[in-house]
């Protein structure tokens, strides 16, 4: 089995179901070492998320609100929302391991990982949605992290913005919502939606820990402070830091990032 390209057609694939088995036989394979890299390969520049068949794309104000979650479609609506996330960020573990080539073994070990988990993550959001008559391309859906994939197209761009911001500000989100649940009436599905956020949140310090790791491992080879993740992010994301009051400081030290960028972030000293 070739890594490469077996990679590529698993990020092709136009199902869940589809992706996950083509994942599930792929990764039996690579970690029983019966996948070969090919010495030569050129990654290609997809056109559009594998999604794009099942999901309706809008902008991303256009998605639809979540914001009473005592009703099943407001609940529906953040189950999705969430599981969107985790959908993609399968693609984005994949993506990594297949466009960047003649890295360390241990860099394909940890994003294949990466993608294990977050295909876990999707289907426990997933059961969630079938319990409520729901199902992964009921609600309508944004590009946003697809668009970051293909916007950067360098390692050190890559491990900036993917696992070290987007992926990151997970870490702050994921606290609010759980808070937010917390403070209502009981409710069977309300607490599984904690639960699970609960175990999210915390495998999800490890995916941004390997982002941080291959993050200075991209700046020493390219000769970079790790003062440019700054640079990147003001690049894509020029209201990037506008929210530190939210900031998941614990969680952030524990992936990685120095006091120093989060004093950044926070526009004052923090820790």
């Amino acid at each position: 089995m070739n890594f490469y390209k077996e990679l590529e057609l698993i990020l092709q694939s136009r199902s869940p179901q589809e992706k996950i088995e083509k994942f599930n036989d792929f990764y039996t394979a690579y970690k029983a070492g019966k996948v070969v890299f090919e010495p030569t390969f050129q990654a290609k520049k997809f056109a559009k998320p594998s999604y794009s068949t099942i999901c309706k794309i809008v902008a991303p104000q256009d998605v639809p609100k979540r914001t009473n979650l005592t009703t099943k479609e407001g609940q529906i609506n953040l189950l999705h929302a969430i599981a969107h996330i985790e959908y993609s960020a399968i693609d984005l573990a994949l993506d990594g391991a297949y466009r960047f080539t003649h890295m360390p073994k241990q860099y394909y070990d940890d994003w294949l990982e990466v993608a294990e988990d977050e295909i876990r993550h999707f289907l426990l959001l997933e059961a969630l949605l079938h319990e409520l008559g729901a199902s992964y391309g009921s609600v309508a859906v944004h590009n946003a992290l697809f668009e970051a994939s293909q916007r950067t197209q360098t390692l050190v761009e890559r491990m900036a913005v993917v696992p070290r911001y987007l992926e990151a500000n997970g870490l702050d989100a994921t606290p609010m919502i759980v808070q937010k649940i917390e403070k209502m009436p009981k409710n069977s599905m309300l607490e599984k939606i904690r639960d699970t956020l609960h175990v999210i949140l915390e495998e999800e310090v490890s995916h941004v820990k390997k982002g941080d790791i291959w993050f200075a491992y991209a700046c020493e080879k390219e000769g970079l402070s790790k003062d440019v993740y700054f640079e990147i992010i003001q690049k894509y994301y020029p209201q990037g830091f506008l929210r530190p009051k939210t900031l998941n400081i614990a969680a952030r030290k524990e992936a990685g990032f120095t006091c120093k960028e989060l004093n950044f972030m926070a526009k004052q000293t923090i820790c």
